[in-house]
């Protein structure tokens, strides 16, 4: 296997995936083309009827594209097509597209597109690559985050953005979309990342002359602390960037970026806080970190030399186990399977709470560790 994991952790990840699969199977008849956020009383509302922009509103789309993939179960693709069909009211109406247009549509028209062949899923995705492409700063190079606010930001998560960008040049055969993002991803370097491997979540750039102005706190502790799903999206983000191009500096930097996180995470036994920079009490979780950095630890495996590679693999099974043994709600009749994500440290209406994209990386994680995944990035 790819994986190399042990015959035990092979049959936790069996017996995992089943799990998973009655639960995907189960939400999948109440959901339909629903496009879930955060459970209220074990049941997902709608965010696209609220905000049809919203950046979760693909991950449900993902998780069935995967199980798809994995099962071959039509009603799957059937739900997935129609989330893809419902956004695209988002991209005519343009209004409250940010950078995570990359999140939105990998996860619907390119996933669509690599499974199927849909032409009219590729050319939604085409157009999506275009949207992000129209918020290139020159002055700085970066990709700008938010439409609200005075600042003009960056933010480590477009580091998971950039992949629709190298998917668009290479189904259009234009560099021109690639350069954009690898100039991105070397901004990220210089400003995002730091050398021991943290990470900043924001920085605030002079719109005019591009001069970074500060790096707040943004959705972890504080300002110079360690988010935790920032640590996870430089990971994953980086070592995307590095599969996409082969730069090496990407694939470095997510290594230094895995060793910081897992440094921090052993001292909690894999449990994962929201912050590793936060005051010791009290202890808040973000399971969406754990089950993000356990895939992106997958990813880092594959381009690493043979002795490398158990350290990455290893530690993405010890996060998926610890996640499932302790904060998983198996119940079919309930909406949400990862318990305890967090979206920010000081908001209490979404912190310990299930999250939809901590359900979509816990289901890719298991999938990739039985070779069932596709790459939806």
């Amino acid at each position: 296997m790819k994986y190399e994991i042990t015959p035990k952790e092979l049959e936790w990840a069996q017996q995992t995936w089943e799990r998973l699969e009655r639960k995907i199977d189960a939400q999948n008849e109440r959901l339909g083309s629903m496009m879930p956020y955060i459970p209220v009383n074990g049941r997902y509302e709608d965010m696209g009827e609220e905000h049809l922009a919203w950046w979760t509103n693909s991950f449900w789309s993902g998780i069935l594209w995967q199980a798809y993939h994995a099962t071959g179960k039509q009603a799957y693709a059937d739900n997935a097509a129609a989330v893809e069909e419902r956004l695209d009211r988002a991209l005519e109406e343009y209004a409250g597209l940010d950078h995570d247009v990359g999140f939105m549509w990998l996860h619907t028209a390119v996933a669509h597109y690599r499974l199927t062949g849909n032409e009219q899923s590729r050319l939604r995705g085409i157009h999506a690559a275009a949207v992000l492409a129209s918020r290139f700063q020159p002055a700085g190079n970066y990709f700008r985050a938010w439409n609200h606010g005075e600042d003009s930001v960056a933010i480590v998560d477009c580091l998971m953005n950039l992949p629709i960008l190298y998917w668009g040049s290479e189904v259009t055969g234009d560099s021109a979309w690639k350069k954009l993002a690898m100039t991105h991803a070397d901004m990220a370097l210089r400003e995002i990342l730091r050398p021991d491997g943290s990470s900043n979540h924001i920085v605030a750039f002079d719109r005019e002359t591009g001069e970074v102005t500060k790096k707040p706190g943004g959705q972890g502790y504080g300002e110079g602390s360690a988010w935790t799903r920032g640590q996870a999206w430089a990971i994953y983000g980086m070592a995307l960037s590095y599969r996409h191009t082969g730069k090496q500096e990407y694939l470095d930097a997510s290594k230094r970026t895995a060793h910081y996180f897992l440094a921090n995470a052993a001292l909690m036994d894999y449990d994962v806080a929201i912050d590793f920079r936060a005051p010791a009490e009290p202890v808040y979780y973000d399971n969406t970190a754990a089950a993000c950095a356990a895939c992106g630890l997958l990813e880092v495996s594959e381009h690493v030399p043979d002795l490398e590679r158990p350290l990455y693999v290893r530690s993405a099974v010890k996060l998926l186990q610890r996640l499932t043994e302790r904060f998983c709600n198996w119940n079919p009749e309930e909406d949400g399977i990862t318990t305890k994500g967090s979206a920010r440290y000081d908001r209490a209406s979404d912190r310990e709470v299930p999250i939809i994209y901590g359900d979509y990386f816990l289901a890719e994680g298991v999938l990739r560790l039985l070779e069932k995944d596709f790459l939806i990035w």
